[in-house]
């Protein structure tokens, strides 16, 4: 059974895969579920996952359109996964012809960062700005551009990826098979990763942040990092900040580039506490141009600034 005024809004996560439904024009979701991936899960298992996620909210009816947004590199007319940097199994995928077809609603399809920032300019930070650059800082580092109210994803579909623009040619390898990205230096488990090697290697420091990774060094995650910086320990704070330092690097280099009047900052790492938003504008602000306008903010839609891009996704195929 068709329903005219229903969307459907997908986002495949590194670590989670979310459904909701919505109406057209509407800023309420009507349902909305995740799913936690395992480890060492593949494309196969997201794909299955997200279809039975899709048909439970569905419930039968026919949706109006699909909107999706995909944790990787998706091509330029939004058809086709080229591939997921952190999930085997997505190479070359025709995702929203499969979609189309399990679903029989058109479907159309942005890259994270990209959707994301058209879910900030519809319905979040990024209301009233005429050019805005967003980034999610999580698993990895993703950013999109969005002028006038529509994406730009470059002649490849690959414009916005900051994560993978480079701040230390010598620094740790990247997934993407550089050195010294954003994404290698910034990201939740870049820094995490930078933790637990300096705790194995200063048995004396990092005592908050031990006692938080109940003493298993190998517990540490991103967040532990962050949670420890915020109540003291030294090690953690000067782990985070030099993370936050990366990514305001990235960022200092895009605004020089493209001069956005707004950059809106989300993902779980942007939620690391005031000591690291202050350490990210300011090195933002030391590696642009005097002139050059920094306006960083944390996102509206915190996890949702996706989801809610694809929504807008869905909205734009029934003008």
């Amino acid at each position: 059974m068709p329903d005219n005024n229903l969307i459907l809004a997908l986002d495949y996560g590194g670590t989670k895969l979310m459904a909701a439904t919505v109406r057209v024009g509407e800023r309420r979701w009507l349902a909305l579920e995740r799913s936690v991936s395992p480890p060492q899960h593949d494309g196969d298992y997201e794909r299955a996952t997200m279809l039975a996620l899709a048909r439970r909210l569905l419930g039968g009816v026919r949706p109006a359109a699909i909107g999706v947004s995909f944790g990787g590199p998706v091509d330029s007319a939004g058809r086709l996964v080229f591939l997921s940097h952190h999930i085997p199994g997505w190479e070359n995928v025709p995702l929203c012809d499969q979609l189309e077809a399990a679903l029989g609603a058109p479907a159309a399809m942005a890259n994270d960062g990209n959707a994301g920032g058209l879910g900030e300019y519809a319905f979040g930070a990024g209301a009233g700005c005429a050019s805005l650059l967003y980034v999610t800082v999580s698993t990895g580092v993703g950013g999109g551009w969005v002028f006038d109210g529509k994406i730009f994803a470059g002649a490849d579909g690959m414009a916005g990826e900051i994560g993978h623009t480079i701040v230390d040619p010598r620094g740790p390898r990247c997934v993407c098979g550089q050195h010294g990205c954003v994404e290698a230096m910034a990201c939740g488990p870049a820094f995490a990763a930078v933790a637990q090697a300096r705790l194995r290697a200063e048995p004396g420091a990092g005592a908050k942040l031990r006692e938080l990774a109940g003493g298993d060094v190998g517990r540490v995650t991103g967040e532990l990092v962050a949670r420890a910086a915020q109540a003291g320990d030294e090690l953690a704070a000067e782990v985070l900040t030099a993370a936050a330092l990366a990514l305001g690097f990235g960022i200092g280099s895009a605004l020089t580039l493209l001069n956005p009047e707004r950059v809106v900052v989300g993902g779980g790492v942007a939620k690391s506490g005031a000591d690291y938003w202050a350490a990210l504008r300011a090195a933002a602000r030391d590696h642009a141009l005097p002139q050059t306008r920094v306006e960083v903010v944390p996102a509206a839609l915190t996890d949702d600034a996706p989801l809610w891009g694809a929504v807008a996704l869905a909205q734009n195929l029934l003008k």
